[in-house]
């Protein structure tokens, strides 16, 4: 089935995103040139004044520049995308000189949750629009995404937050490597600019993208006032047709896509962790620190022992990781439910298919700059229950059903490393083990 926001008669956005500082730079030396092109309209959001309630919106058009102060009631990024780009997107969407839409992302944004945004969020009030998602309008065509190879890993790998490093208030609580991690995967080709940077943490930093983003083309810069158009043009001719293009992660689809490499390299490597059983909550919560220590990155399915029915996805970037829901496992669906499900998904589901547990599975992939992956997999190994443990899950589950179960309803938040992080652009929130 072929979505709306696929269409070919909807007008392309590309979508440009970079870390605060030499990576912003880039990100406005890629507008400044996209922009040259006739029919191209680049918009830029300046959220630094976000907490007075005051964003200021810039737009280049055929050579000229205007601007906007936009006073907002609440002043927040979701606020800023709901009010105002959106609805600019359809907009200039109506306007037949406007080619292409660039969005020179202010570093407060994140470009999943604009993407998202775009295609779920209903917009109202456009003069001579039916009220819709502004997907009906734009197509999402790239998402380019500049880092600094000076401090990117650095950034990557740590959990300082962006309120700590002076870009935002001490209510976002978003980390600088949840952005730098996300920025990355997400995108369909990166510009790494590399002066000054160090050979060895440049080829760590080549290794890590290479597994992080394995679809993404890289184009290696200098400095962002050497960027030029042919840097662009042959950046953006190498985009492989399967790219994201903006479409959101499937947490049920296979977690190595892309096709990364295996193999060690600098000591950066991509470990696996999969087994068809549980984990015990509680020993699960005393091992993941493994997976913030040396670790850029880890994600995927656990099967918890204490919640039979759930698909809990586990999530990090960093210093920061948190845990939420997947929906249901499909031996645990309805025939109802199981009719709304993706085919491949029960395509895949059904050449492992238990006798008992059906669908159910733990699987990992973790993707290490400076730990040791035999004491990743021994730890994790030793949060899997044991035979006796397996034996009350497969014939005493009311006995596992009162298991102190750290990531389940009854446990209350904040314990003593956890906290809440706000997710841009839904209103939801991210628990992040600290």
């Amino acid at each position: 089935m072929v979505s709306e926001s696929t269409s070919p008669e909807r007008t392309p956005v590309l979508i440009v995103a970079g870390l605060p500082g030499r990576a912003a730079d880039g990100v406005d030396q890629v507008a400044r040139l996209l922009g040259a092109e006739p029919g191209t309209v680049v918009v830029r959001h300046d959220l630094k004044e976000l907490t007075e309630g005051v964003v200021r919106r810039t737009v280049i058009a055929d050579g000229r520049v205007t601007g906007a102060v936009l006073e907002l009631a609440h002043g927040c990024v979701s606020c800023t995308l709901r009010a105002d780009l959106l609805p600019y997107l359809c907009v200039l969407a109506q306007r037949d000189s406007v080619r292409r839409i660039v969005l020179a992302l202010d570093p407060a944004f994140e470009a999943e949750a604009v993407c998202q945004a775009i295609e779920n969020v209903v917009v109202t009030g456009v003069h001579g629009r039916v009220d819709g998602p502004a997907g009906r309008s734009v197509r999402i065509e790239n998402v380019l995404t500049c880092l600094d190879a000076r401090d990117w890993l650095a950034d990557a790998t740590g959990d300082e937050t962006l309120a700590e490093r002076g870009h935002a208030t001490a209510e976002d609580d978003r980390t600088i490597a949840q952005l730098a991690v996300g920025q990355t995967e997400f995108a369909d080709a990166l510009i790494a600019f590399d002066a000054g940077a160090d050979l060895l943490e440049r080829e760590r930093t080549a290794a890590v993208l290479a597994r992080l983003a394995p679809a993404a083309p890289v184009a290696w810069v200098a400095e962002p006032a050497a960027l030029d158009t042919g840097d662009l043009t042959w950046l953006l001719r190498r985009i492989p047709e399967h790219a994201r293009r903006g479409a959101s992660f499937d947490p049920h689809a296979s977690l190595l896509r892309g096709q990364p490499p295996l193999n060690s390299d600098c000591g950066v490597t991509l470990v696996e962790f999969a087994t068809d059983r549980p984990f015990h909550p509680d020993r699960l919560h005393s091992a993941i620190d493994v997976l913030l220590e040396g670790v850029v990155s880890a994600r995927g399915r656990i099967w918890l022992a204490t919640q039979p029915e759930d698909v809990v996805w586990l999530e990090s970037a960093g210093g920061g990781l948190r845990v939420g829901g997947a929906g249901k496992w499909l031996a645990a669906m309805t025939p109802e439910e199981l009719e709304q499900v993706d085919p491949e998904r029960r395509t895949m589901a059904a050449l492992h298919w238990h006798e008992q547990f059906g669908d159910r599975h733990n699987s990992l992939v973790i993707l290490v700059h400076d730990a040791d992956a035999e004491e990743i997999r021994h730890a994790l190994h030793w949060a899997l229950v044991d035979e006796d443990e397996f034996r009350q899950v497969r014939f005493a589950p009311e006995r596992v059903a009162q298991w102190a179960d750290p990531f389940g309803d009854q446990h209350e938040e904040p314990c003593d490393t956890t906290r809440s992080t706000p997710v841009t652009g839904d209103g939801g929130s991210r628990q992040n083990e600290r």
